[in-house]
């Protein structure tokens, strides 16, 4: 594969890590606190999306070669873990008077709750949606690019979300709220804005975005009960990469995690190749840029990054 084709297959990876990152960034910079069981909010999307495509199967037509009923099923997938985070947020976030690390402690013990119903309900094997493979791109091929219509569906929804978010964000009063109480919660108290209801929204657009994001991983690889548990440290790597609190700087820093997670392989192969690297030392530094290790070379880049610039891409400098 050339490196078009990897860095394709990176802009497929980080349309879903920008997805579960914007949503955990908006919960940590509204809600302040990390949700440990954000991961899992996106496993409940993913399996809403295929008990439901189960059910409404085909409906008929498909649009880049998906049917209808996945888009359904997206939308289920949304709207189920959307209601969850708030129903969590209602009978247990809320009723807690703990502090940011008290409520963090729970997410973790709720994370495990969600994972415990799912493997419950849908045992531990990996599975997919039932949903007809497709070749590759022809006209992709002679340029090392193997990426399906499947692919191209994933990173449009995920930008139709991104924009979307931006919008609400920059041009509704919703999301003028928003933004006022991620930069002063008491200020924007005290000016008459229902904090409470804002949070609850908060709720939905992040845990819908984490839901979205869930569907699009089961479709890219597989799903399992553990799947959104094994992307979560790499979505919080993304938001301290791209600055804690900042959604923009979320989307940066997961687009560049989810680069630097599929180009691993590359970097493996660029070692490879260099003639002048002693026999024994090209075989350490290939053991760890190989593909085992992409997750723990994207937090190693994640650490240089914050040498240089201690808030992150989009943090706000220090005084």
């Amino acid at each position: 594969m050339t490196v078009l084709g990897y860095l394709a297959n990176g802009l497929v990876f980080s349309s879903i890590i920008v997805l579960g990152s914007i949503g955990l960034s908006l919960v940590y910079s509204i809600a302040d606190f990390a949700n440990f069981a954000h991961g899992d909010t996106m496993t409940i999307g993913a399996y809403t999306s295929l008990v439901t495509f189960g059910a409404v199967g085909g409906l008929g037509g498909a649009v880049l070669g998906l049917p209808y009923g996945f888009f359904v099923a997206l939308l289920a997938g949304i709207a189920v873990a959307a209601v969850v985070a708030v129903g969590t947020e209602k009978l247990v976030y809320e009723p807690l008077d703990v502090d940011s690390i008290g409520l963090l402690i729970t997410s973790i013990g709720i994370a495990f709750i969600y994972r415990a119903v799912i493997q419950i309900r849908f045992g531990s094997d990996f599975t997919r949606f039932d949903i007809q493979p497709l070749r590759p791109i022809e006209a992709l091929l002679p340029y090392g690019v193997r990426v399906t219509l499947h692919d191209v569906a994933i990173v449009a929804s995920a930008v139709a979300l991104v924009v979307g978010l931006h919008v609400l964000l920059q041009y509704t009063d919703l999301g003028r709220k928003m933004r006022a109480m991620a930069d002063n919660p008491d200020l924007a108290r005290v000016s008459g804005i229902r904090t409470r209801r804002v949070k609850l929204w908060t709720w939905v657009i992040g845990a819908g975005l984490a839901g979205a994001g869930g569907v699009f991983l089961g479709l890219f690889n597989q799903l399992s009960p553990r799947m959104g548990f094994n992307l979560l440290l790499v979505i919080f790597a993304a938001v301290i990469l791209g600055g804690i609190g900042s959604v923009y700087g979320a989307m940066a820093g997961g687009f560049l995690i989810g680069m630097i997670n599929q180009l691993t392989p590359f970097f493996s192969a660029v070692v490879e190749a260099i003639p002048i690297w002693p026999g024994w030392l090209a075989a350490v530094v290939r053991s760890l840029v190989s593909i085992e290790y992409a997750n723990a070379i994207a937090f190693v880049i994640m650490v240089l990054v914050l040498l240089i610039r201690p808030n992150g891409i989009a943090g706000e400098d220090a005084t």
